[in-house]
């Protein structure tokens, strides 16, 4: 892997950052806090000015559409996604934009987003949107400010890392991705995120489905991660297999982990075999699970 040197420096407490493709929609009106939870399965009720909380937007069949961030300012909910749900998030909430006192305003195009990985950076008085997370803040940056919050970075002593650092760093992390560890077959509960989801709120679409899992008392199969005991030739979708043979889940994203010195992997497992500690077969190759993300 390129970057060793980056790599090192932020898993030791330095900063590192990346500029990203984002969405970020604005929801505003009077009934706004109505119709968002008929759509998402987090209780916007309870958001109080300038928190935020992560949820997500479930189809009927309680399958994911997007995971995103949303935060509080006043009237207004300001939602975060992937580039690859963002399209999606603005359609499923702008087609009740004709229904009731409730506006849509995709915001994207007026910010640049950076994610912050490392330490805690924080930028007093910056006018920016910022995205709290464990560690530190995400931030969407307006298109005018961008050149003199690069240059914050820089003062900070900020990295920026490539594509491919990134990807371990998520990987790492347990952090998902939409078309690659999660997507439109995947039920909510099974990406293993249950502070996305109230289970004492109204009705929302997808709701019944999601509600039935949860007190059933568990999903068939979640996202967890995997440690290789070798160098594993292993690939995305390759089947997992318990010791007897029998289908125990499929890989989702694989990377090398420079800190714990072994393949990792994202990997959904079916129930009987999520216990920490578990070994599995990838081909010729044994794993052991581990809860996420891999480095605390």
């Amino acid at each position: 892997m390129e970057d060793v040197g980056k790599y090192k420096m932020v898993r030791e407490g330095g900063l590192g950052f990346c500029e990203q493709k984002r969405g970020l929609i604005e929801v505003s009106g009077r009934e706004a806090i109505q119709f968002l939870n008929g759509l998402i399965t987090n209780d916007v009720v309870k958001l109080e000015d300038n928190a935020q909380m992560s949820a997500a937007f479930p189809n009927a069949n309680g399958r994911l559409i997007a995971v995103v961030r949303v935060i509080r300012q006043g009237d207004k909910f300001l939602f975060e996604t992937e580039a690859a749900t963002h399209e999606s998030v603005f359609k499923n909430l702008f087609r009740f934009t004709f229904a009731g006192d409730f506006f849509v305003e995709d915001s994207s195009e007026n910010f640049n987003y950076f994610e912050i990985l490392g330490s805690e950076f924080q930028i007093p008085n910056f006018q920016s949107l910022i995205y709290q997370k464990t560690g530190g803040a995400d931030y969407f940056v307006p298109k005018t400010a961008v050149k003199n919050f690069r240059g914050e970075l820089e003062k900070a002593g900020a990295v920026e890392i490539s594509n491919e650092l990134y990807e371990v760093l998520r990987i790492e992390n347990g952090i998902l991705k939409y078309g690659v560890d999660m997507d439109e077959t995947t039920i909510v509960p099974e990406i293993g995120l249950p502070e996305l989801i109230s289970y004492n709120k109204g009705c929302y679409i997808g709701q019944e489905i999601i509600a039935r899992i949860h007190f059933r008392g568990h999903i068939a199969k979640k996202l967890t991660g995997l440690i290789f005991e070798e160098n594993a030739k292993i690939k995305l979708n390759d089947e997992l297999k318990s010791l007897e043979g029998k289908n125990a889940g499929r890989i989702t994203s694989v990377t090398f982990s420079p800190k714990l010195e072994k393949d990792i992997a994202l990997a959904y497992v079916r129930y009987d075999y999520l216990a920490e500690g578990t070994e599995l077969k990838v081909n010729d190759f044994t794993a052991k699970v581990n809860d996420l993300p891999f480095i605390k």
